[in-house]
């Protein structure tokens, strides 16, 4: 029996692997891309607060870029407050998971001022730049560098650190 629980937890702990590896790859595409945002956020939608903390930050990613394609002030203001109150839970449920941070950064440094969803910038940043280097993860770095490359938040010099 414990060895059938075992093999439960690994076949399991696989496919959330496989499923931030295509989350790394697909979520950079959705800030340009409509449909695949509407995609990955259907993919999405059966997440919980219970589930991975990663992928309850990127469900809640991809919810601020739903507000940005939406149409109406009404379906742009629920969209962004339920990805920013995602986030925010998956920060205070594992503030040291530098993914989440990344997602987190990416999401207040590219949404709107007037939605006053800026304050930790300067703090994940930080923690980006203190915490790379213990990265492990392949995807994840890739992940990382791919959005500090393209981030206005970092300077020259730090990207060269990434």
């Amino acid at each position: 029996m414990r060895l059938l629980t075992i093999f439960f937890l690994f076949v399991s702990t696989l496919g959330i692997s496989q499923e931030l590896k295509e989350l790394r790859v697909d979520y950079p595409k959705a800030n340009l891309d409509k449909e695949i945002t509407n995609t990955l956020y259907e993919t999405l939608s059966s997440i919980t607060k219970e589930d991975n903390k990663t992928i309850v930050a990127y469900k809640g990613a991809i919810a601020t870029l739903k507000a940005k394609f939406a149409k109406g002030i009404r379906d742009k203001k629920r969209f962004f407050k339920e990805g920013a109150e995602l986030l925010d839970f998956a920060i205070t449920t594992e503030p040291k998971n530098i993914e989440i941070r990344c997602l987190r950064l990416g999401v207040q440094e590219n949404s709107p001022k007037i939605v006053g969803y800026k304050k930790n910038i300067e703090e994940d940043k930080q923690y980006l730049l203190d915490h790379f280097a213990s990265v492990t993860d392949i995807d994840l770095q890739k992940f990382i560098k791919g959005y500090v490359a393209l981030s206005a938040a970092f300077t020259d010099a730090e990207k060269q650190l990434f």
